[in-house]
């Protein structure tokens, strides 16, 4: 039991002595403490403004699962879910719970998932005040009541300035992300990119769920109309789920974790938003900009002295961020549960410029891309990207997948199929060309498209209303409100007929190539459901 009176809490039974422990602060008491220790400022939005150190986004090869009796025979044990030796855990641990003993640290009780029947307890053990500040943002906070007689089923340790012995402690490196499910541990070091605490009880309830629930998560944001039809949003970073969820006429369930469950209701795990900043202006995303203010956390941007970002300055990182408290947004449902999905968009950032716009994908086809898991990478993201890259990533999540890919796969057609909902293929990226030809599909185009498909203006499936791509096979709408026509071909916003299908079949050829590593799993329905024809 905790008394939340004298906010207090001891750490013993988690190998941490002695320690200063700083028990459920306020979001407010956090943003002093960050000040005082200088371990970020203030900037003229209020938000608070940190620099999270070398790591500036997750380090994927540096993530492990414990392998154990739980874990050995169902997690898909492969580069992305890295086997980790119990023994080396437990001589791991010791050595970091040794470093935070007689430290002042951050505790914090919340938990995860908004469904009551799938609550999971979380209690978060922070280095920096700051990350303590980001838990309170992300996870779901818990009444005073709660707290009383809270107890906690998983437990996150994040020591950001413990850096590891590679040789000895059987990392790659001095950062680690290890997540054990018998001990239900998130043990996390070397690294102050806090997304890596949210992913941790994400990829934890991306095995949890499906194995013991019965329920699909979900890398998605989703959001639920006037009439109760909730639309959910997969994509990978950058692609546009955070924005494309946030409408003023429909209200936010969530911007990036979710549940479904076999009673057909859609959950959010968290009680807060991450998203991408680059380029953000007032103007484009007014709901996200407005949210930036006392409570929120600015990471890895460039401010002027007087506290003035520039959301354009990349000199940190592209992948600057902000978390904030969902309530930050106006329009949120409360408590964050819809019902009844009705559509599903699939949203890739195509950076060759050959997708559609948005196009109505056969329940094969869903299931191909939704395992495929789609987008692309630009010059200049990454050292030696000099043109665009594919880039797959499984369910458009597959660094929190510890199950198979199918198995997801399998779970989402079931329940397609049972709730007779529709699934789109939403190209945020390029048009008229690849990056650095063409241009970015403009925000408000892609803001019509999804609207007029959440209004019905597009349900009208037949050979007048839509053309058959000839590489993809997709179903692209020959109109659409509120969007010009000739966009709404990609092939004729290129001017360039063969241009324009050489670029179309490298594209094919790199997802039947991606694939071959799922085909014996797949179905031969789920096979035809992607592109059929090679460039010559």
């Amino acid at each position: 039991m905790v008394d939340t009176n004298t906010k207090s809490i001891s750490l013993n039974s988690l190998g941490i002595k002695n320690a200063t422990v700083r028990y459920q602060l306020t979001s407010s008491e956090l943003h002093e403490e960050t000040l005082k220790k200088e371990q970020g400022v203030a900037s003229s939005l209020g938000a608070i403004a940190v620099n999270t150190g070398e790591f500036t986004g997750r380090s994927p090869m540096d993530r492990f699962i414990v392998k154990d009796s739980i874990t050995e025979d169902k997690v898909w044990w492969s580069n992305i879910n890295i086997p980790f030796n119990a023994d080396k855990f437990d001589k791991l641990y010791d050595k970091v719970v040794d470093y935070l003993s007689e430290k002042e640290i951050f505790v914090r009780d919340c938990y995860a998932c908004a469904d009551e029947n799938y609550k999971l307890n979380i209690r978060i053990v922070n280095e920096y005040p700051w990350s303590n500040m980001f838990a309170y943002n992300m996870f779901l906070r818990p009444t005073e009541e709660a707290l009383k007689d809270f107890s906690p089923e998983w437990t996150v340790i994040n020591a950001p300035g413990f850096m590891a012995d590679a040789e000895a402690d059987g990392t790659r490196q001095h950062n680690f992300a290890i997540l054990n499910f018998t001990k239900k541990i998130a043990l996390i070091g070397g690294t102050g990119y806090t997304g890596e605490i949210k992913k941790g009880i994400f990829s934890a309830l991306n095995f949890i769920l499906p194995v013991y629930k019965n329920t699909l998560p979900m890398h998605c944001s989703a959001n639920v109309g006037k009439d109760g039809d909730t639309a959910i949003f997969f994509g990978l970073s950058g692609t546009g789920k955070t924005t494309l969820s946030t409408d003023p006429n429909r209200s936010l369930i969530g911007d990036d974790e979710h549940g479904w469950t076999a009673e057909n209701t859609v959950f959010n795990f968290e009680g807060g938003c991450y998203a991408k900043v680059i380029n953000l202006s007032q103007e484009q995303e007014p709901e996200i900009f407005a949210a930036i203010k006392k409570g929120a956390i600015l990471e890895n941007v460039v401010m002027d002295d007087k506290g003035v970002v520039d959301f354009a300055d990349t000199s940190i990182t592209q992948n600057t961020r902000v978390s904030y408290p969902i309530y930050h947004i106006d329009n949120i449902q409360q408590p964050s549960i819809g019902k009844n999905p009705k559509n599903i968009f699939f949203l890739t950032a195509d950076a060759f410029g050959v997708l559609p716009p948005i196009s109505k994908l056969t329940p094969a086809q869903a299931a191909y891309h939704f395992i495929s898991g789609y987008t692309a990478k630009v010059a200049g993201t990454e050292t030696g990207v000099t043109e665009p890259v594919p880039s797959f990533s499984a369910c458009f999540g597959a660094p929190f997948m510890p199950l198979h890919p199918t198995k997801y796969a399998e779970m989402l057609s079931t329940k397609m199929q049972e709730s007779g909902v529709n699934v789109w293929l939403v190209n945020t990226g390029w048009s008229g060309g690849k990056y650095g030809v063409g241009r970015r599909m403009p925000l408000k185009y892609t803001r019509a498209m999804i609207t007029a498909v959440l209004n019905g203006d597009l349900s009208d499936y037949t050979y007048e209303n839509y053309h058959i791509h000839s590489v993809f096979g997709v179903a692209q709408p020959r109109k659409c409100p509120g969007v010009p026509a000739e966009l709404l071909s990609p092939r004729s916003t290129w001017n360039n007929d063969k241009a324009y299908y050489d670029t179309a079949f490298k594209l094919s050829n790199a997802f039947r190539n991606n694939f071959k590593q799922f085909e014996e799993n797949a179905t031969e329905e789920i096979r035809r459901g992607g592109p059929q024809r090679y460039a010559h």
